[in-house]
């Protein structure tokens, strides 16, 4: 058993003095008990704890910085992702933060980053609420009792929701704050409710840590069917990961955060953090049956009087949300681990409609596109976006990165050499016309499309180089109408579709250019503006 005392000498020494009670890895029971009698949440008929974040909705990228000191400054990308924050104003901010706390109750998780356990590193997170420490037990991997007793955090996460910075005095933008420092091996969160920040905090330390151990962290989901071949999913939120993934034909090593060392595939975490809006059991039901009894969901509209969940509604936002532990998929990979991936497919939501809805990269054309991620972000996903809006996110995960994205290029581009994987773009997004006058590709014909990049039915297609977007488009897929492969057939003017395609490899271009060291061949195999 954790010896409380040497918890609470570990907790002082960080500066937190004389805390309230403190909670320390608490079963999901226990947690969800704690979040019902504080008033934090309701369950819903499902089972679910059902939380509302207030204002932030979701991340809030202009409120995230990274302090600069001096062993981590050459290596960080200092610019709109990564802003410095200086030592002395975090070190200022930080004793609020630990004053603030002082007297309230806390919750404590240790557990763990990485399922491979050359690579895991033990994290500790620090709750000012019982559902976000609940959240976070389930997303992270779970230790077990013998880990537990030897557990040393190599890494604190501090969530103080309650505690709202003041810009003039602290030197944020606003009241909400997310500062990671690399020399003290802290991460600061406050002001904000939405718990995917501290997800996705542990998985910009992992980007910073991994390629410093050899290992190339991704922003992608995984799965391995019953050959054993394992597949990749690259895409920013909402473009369809965790969607895809969850495969009733293939077991689920992870939704979300990945590394790829000299052994294979490893999940960073130990659940999943599904969009939930338009969730059905039709079309999504492992996801469906996965929001019980220790599932956490963010903003979902339940009816104050059923208690039923009504996954279509908006109202509160549209990036509702569900975290649940891996397992609850059930054919999830325990522990979350697989081989060097056969075939990697980036997933993209074209909000202008005229991407290609599958196409086949070759080597140089993997890099390119990898190193621009071009998407859209979606409504809800982070602050101030209301409407799909064309971006290019370096890696598929540019928030996440504090080195340059060339770095993770390069190293997934040495992967793809030496263990010859497939690579496939597939467009999730708009097809016949923008948004707003197209419609959205079905997933049925997305799964198909995945299904045959996936079992090999497209490695005889015929394909034909796109003259704008300079990739490879199947004539044919099993499952998918003909017509559907041909983006420009489904405009209903042929000239507009020109346009627009035109326009769209220009923003790619010009992305490109402003990458520096990349190889002409690499240039040379993007869209042609």
């Amino acid at each position: 058993m954790f010896e409380l005392r040497s918890l609470v000498n570990e907790i002082q020494s960080i500066g937190l003095i004389n805390p309230g009670a403190i909670h320390h890895n608490l079963s999901l029971p226990s947690l969800i008990e704690a979040a019902l009698a504080n008033g934090e949440g309701v369950l819903s008929a499902t089972g679910a704890l059902c939380v509302a974040t207030g204002k932030y909705t979701g991340r809030s990228p202009e409120d995230k910085f990274v302090v600069d000191e001096p062993e981590s400054h050459d290596r960080i990308a200092w610019g709109n992702v990564n802003k410095p924050f200086s030592q002395e104003r975090f070190d200022a901010l930080y004793r609020r933060v630990m004053a603030y706390l002082q007297g309230r109750q806390v919750y404590v998780f240790d557990g763990f980053a990485g399922a491979d356990p050359a690579y895991e590193l033990p994290i500790r997170v620090i709750n000012q609420y019982a559902w976000q420490n609940a959240f976070i037990t389930q997303l992270l991997l779970r230790p077990s009792a013998e880990q537990l007793k030897s557990h040393k955090p190599s890494f604190t996460v501090i969530a103080a929701p309650g505690f709202n910075a003041d810009p003039e005095l602290d030197g944020t933008r606003s009241e909400a704050f997310v500062i990671v420092n690399f020399a003290k091996r802290v991460v600061l969160i406050g002001g904000t409710h939405y718990a995917g920040e501290m997800k996705k905090s542990v998985f910009t330390v992992m980007n910073y840590l991994m390629p410093l151990a050899g290992v190339l962290p991704m922003h992608c989901s995984a799965n391995v069917g019953a050959d054993g071949r394992t597949a990749l999913f690259f895409g920013l939120s909402g473009t369809g990961k965790t969607t895809l993934s969850a495969d009733p034909a293939r077991r689920l090593i992870g939704d979300d955060e990945h590394g790829w060392d000299d052994s294979g595939i490893f999940n960073f975490e130990g659940g999943c953090y599904a969009k939930c809006i338009g969730l059905s059991h039709e079309h999504e039901p492992q996801i469906w049956d996965a929001i019980k009894f220790g599932s956490i969901t963010e903003n979902v509209l339940v009816d104050p009087l059923t208690r039923i969940p009504d996954y279509s509604s908006d109202s509160i936002t549209e990036n509702t949300r569900a975290g649940y532990p891996v397992e609850y998929i059930p054919n999830a990979q325990i522990p979350g681990v697989g081989g060097h991936p056969s075939t990697v497919i980036f997933l993209t939501a074209d909000a202008f409609g005229v991407m290609p809805p599958i196409s086949k990269l070759d080597r140089a054309a993997a890099m390119y596109h990898f190193i621009s991620g071009y998407t859209s972000k979606l409504a809800g996903t982070e602050r101030g976006i209301i409407e799909p809006t064309a971006t290019f996110s370096a890696c598929f995960g540019a928030p996440f990165l504090p080195m340059p994205p060339a770095k993770y290029a390069e190293m997934l581009g040495d992967r793809l050499d030496k263990h010859g994987s497939a690579v496939y773009l597939v467009n999730t997004g708009w097809i016949g016309g923008p948004y707003g006058v197209g419609k959205r590709i079905s997933l049925r014909h997305t799964r198909a499309m995945v299904s045959a990049a996936l079992d090999g039915s497209l490695d005889s297609a015929a394909y034909s180089r796109d003259p704008i977007f300079n990739v490879l488009v199947p004539a044919s897929c099993p499952g998918v109408p003909q017509e559907t492969l041909n983006q420009r057939g489904l405009w209903a003017d042929s000239a507009a579709y020109d346009r627009a395609a035109q326009d769209l490899a220009h923003r790619f271009a010009k992305n490109f250019a402003s990458f520096q060291g990349m190889h002409a061949e690499i240039g040379s195999a993007g869209p042609i503006a």
